[in-house]
């Protein structure tokens, strides 16, 4: 629904005054946007540049500078964005508490990210963790949770989650999703199930004891991703059909849950992993009886198939934006 619609019904429901709709038309038309989201994206585009760069002087001269130097500089650095950080924040609050100046946001970002380039530069050079990098990373983890938790910080929970995945062998990024070893090593799959399975209690068992509740959007995303391409991962290994069972269970449950909460993120990809399993579970089951006596069936009814998959999705995506839409009225 268009903002002038949305401005009427607030008028015609008597939540505004005449005077006040006039005024907020006289506003509109003089054509003034807000520089606010843009200015944060170049925060964060900042901070992001800032530690790449910090990443790479530290890569390309780390025989010339030494070692000792440039941890105490990682240190120092990090030092100075936590001290700010906590000098502005409000304290710890269960509830979605934010700092008055959204700069200091970007700020307990940056500190998270040096962080984890410290611990994982300290442990390289030092082995302070033994030779297991696993521990270096779930302490990353623990700390990027504790900074999420304390300074309300989702991109920090974002880091933390994705810690925990690498710690048990699951990377993240897209080119490792290509390249991952949940595709030859079914024991990674089971763990990257169980993760998403503990991430989804965690969220019901926060919003349970009102703890963080607006993070749950966060741990059911992850949790989405993780339990779906494990379980597609493993659909073509020898007992692909309990892979089919869980990815039933997960498509349901997630396309269940977008609609309670309206995320259209979550339900688009509900939409797509489950859309992507049920494709390869047909030709799974193909593949088990005779394919020469379907063969010409498949061939002909193939282009309708594919023609009605993307109407059925289409009508899915305008039945969940009318609810989303129905609901905020």
């Amino acid at each position: 629904m268009k903002q002038e619609e949305l401005i009427e019904k607030l008028r015609e429901r008597e939540m505004i005054s005449e005077e006040q709709l006039g005024d907020v038309k006289k506003y509109r038309a003089l054509g003034i946007f807000s520089l606010h989201n843009e200015l944060l994206f170049l925060l964060y585009l900042s901070v992001l540049l800032f530690t790449t760069g910090v990443g790479t002087l530290i890569y390309k001269n780390i025989d010339t500078i030494g070692h000792s130097i440039i941890l105490a500089i990682l240190f120092l650095v990090t030092v100075v964005c936590f001290y700010f950080s906590f000098k502005k924040a409000k304290g710890f609050s269960p509830e979605d508490v934010d700092f008055e100046n959204p700069v200091y946001n970007y700020l307990v970002l940056a500190g998270t990210i040096l962080s984890c380039i410290f611990i994982g530069y300290l442990q390289f050079q030092y082995q302070i963790f033994g030779s297991n990098y696993s521990l270096a990373t779930l302490f990353s983890a623990l700390l990027s949770f504790g900074v999420a938790y304390y300074f309300n910080n989702k991109s920090a929970l974002s880091i933390a989650i994705t810690g925990l995945a690498t710690t048990i062998g699951i990377s993240l990024t897209p080119k490792d999703i290509l390249e991952n070893d949940i595709y030859s090593n079914p024991i990674l799959s089971y763990y990257g199930i169980a993760l998403g399975v503990l991430l989804i209690v965690w969220a019901k068992y926060s919003d349970k004891i009102n703890l963080k509740k607006h993070f749950g959007f966060i741990f059911l995303t992850f949790a989405l991703h993780l339990i779906s391409l494990c379980c597609l991962s493993q659909l073509m290994d020898d007992y692909w059909f309990l892979f089919v069972i869980v990815m039933a269970a997960s498509t349901y449950y997630f396309y269940k849950i977008s609609h309670e909460i309206n995320a259209i993120s979550i339900f688009t990809f509900t939409l797509l992993y489950g859309y992507i399993g049920f494709n390869i579970s047909m030709f799974k089951l193909f593949d088990l009886i005779d394919l020469n006596f379907f063969g010409d069936f498949v061939i002909i009814i193939f282009p309708i198939y594919i023609i009605g998959s993307i109407v059925l999705f289409i009508k899915l995506m305008k039945q969940f934006n009318k609810k989303t839409n129905d609901s905020s009225k």
